[in-house]
């Protein structure tokens, strides 16, 4: 997969309308919280940033050649991953300085053949995670479960929503 501005404007063209809708359902996965200085990192066309909650600041990061506004602070009280993760070959030491880490990501059902997975992409999804796994990488860095769920669905399948809070 090629995150250019090719990529970009597609996304906008597909998904703007359904945007609002999916960054609503977002914000109020992680209300149990109460984040005022967000990195929304893999950001894409920016989304979660335009259709944030009064008060709050969120910087947005991405690799792809799209307006963001960059990383900005040493910290943050949230850092999102939405549809990210799977996408990354390594852990990055960045998220470790957040409080809270939200994500969605794909989920393997148990028994699944994951050759006939419909998120089974292996030049686009580095990485496969059911939510035992996910759970240990974040417990390797130090974080545990809040919640997680899947808010987000239908229409789409398999893709869980999960929240991590910093073990102090």
């Amino acid at each position: 997969m090629i995150y250019d501005i090719e990529y970009y404007e597609n996304m906008l063209r597909m998904y703007s309308q359904s945007a609002e809708q999916i960054c609503k359902i977002r914000w109020d996965f992680v209300d149990c919280i109460t984040p005022w200085h967000v990195l929304d990192y893999g950001s894409g066309v920016g989304w979660f940033r335009a259709y944030r909650p009064e008060g709050v600041e969120v910087d947005t990061f991405d690799v792809g050649p799209y307006p963001q506004t960059g990383i900005t602070r040493d910290s943050y009280d949230l850092i999102t991953l939405w549809d990210v993760i799977e996408h990354l070959p390594t852990w990055n030491p960045q998220w470790e300085k957040t409080q809270y880490v939200a994500l969605t990501v794909p989920i393997l059902p148990e028994g699944q053949n994951i050759v006939e997975w419909k998120h089974w992409k292996p030049s686009e999804h580095l990485k496969i995670f059911t939510e035992d796994i996910l759970d240990a990488l974040f417990e390797k860095y130090g974080f545990e479960k809040v919640k997680s769920g899947y808010p987000e669905c239908p229409p789409r399948v398999d893709i869980g929503s999960f929240l991590y809070r910093k073990v102090e």
